[in-house]
């Protein structure tokens, strides 16, 4: 399942961080822009991961190129399923490798 654009622009998230950065709590903001307390400590965590002041998980860069990975790599095993049963087909239909239901 893909995920879909986030719900809060880029330039929103970044203001509640610089608001908890300058002294503001994430539950006095929550309450004032109508959004959870929890997804600002997450916005202020991915944050400073992305500057370097954390290194308890990954970047946005990481988290980007991670996702692309494995999309590529399901491309990829899907592409190798296809090619393998188009070759055991055509080595059936040339009579090269014997069908599964021969007793050799």
């Amino acid at each position: 399942m893909t995920r879909g654009k986030p719900p809060y622009a880029a330039e929103y998230r970044q203001q509640m961080v610089e608001l908890v950065r300058g002294g503001r709590g994430p539950k006095e903001l929550a309450r004032e822009f109508e959004c959870s307390a929890s997804a600002i400590r997450n916005w202020v965590r991915q944050a400073d991961r992305d500057e370097g002041v954390r290194e308890d998980g990954l970047t946005t860069a990481e988290r980007e190129e991670l996702g692309r990975l494995r999309r590529e790599n399901r491309q990829l095993r899907e592409e190798r399923e296809i090619l393998k049963n188009a070759a055991a087909w055509f080595a059936r239909e040339t009579g090269t490798v014997p069908g599964r239901s021969s007793n050799s």
